[in-house]
């Protein structure tokens, strides 16, 4: 239940937050395109990862897969919220990552410890989630890792 909640209010908000909050310009990429880099690059992995998923790149948003991709955290709902808190502890400061924390802490009090692990993690790399991915998509994704400290939480 508390995952359904979580995942409607995504989708309620979702299209305003597109809209009228995110002022990026959309990436127009196709996932054909995204497969056809370099397989050792951060294009063909994000490209991977929506095919895994069935995703589609969402204008505006791209960056929060490449997040996943980066950090391998996964997509269910509370993974979702631990990339919240990988953010925050990366210095990412938005009033929808902070509205994700607070509304998945209350739902999922029983991950706080994996919510401080995220947090500790994104707090120990270098600050990577204001970056234009657009630009470095044909990059090598293990360079992009180390170069910034991005660990995957599970490890």
């Amino acid at each position: 239940m508390r995952a359904f909640i979580l995942e409607t209010i995504y989708e309620w908000s979702k299209i305003p937050y597109q809209k009228w909050f995110k002022k990026n310009t959309p990436w127009d990429i196709s996932l054909k395109t995204l497969l056809q880099y370099p397989k050792e690059s951060l294009g063909f992995h994000l490209g991977c990862f929506l095919l895994k998923h069935d995703f589609s790149p969402q204008p505006k948003l791209e960056n929060h897969d490449v997040f996943h991709v980066l950090t391998d955290i996964g997509i269910s709902v509370p993974e979702e919220v631990a990339m919240q808190y990988y953010l925050l502890g990366n210095g990412k400061r938005s009033l929808y990552l902070l509205s994700v924390i607070f509304l998945g802490t209350l739902l999922y009090p029983d991950k706080l410890k994996l919510f401080r692990k995220a947090y500790r993690t994104g707090k120990a790399a270098y600050t990577f989630h204001q970056l234009d991915y657009q630009k470095l998509l044909h990059k090598d994704i293990q360079i992009l890792q180390t170069t910034f400290l991005i660990s995957p939480l599970w490890k």
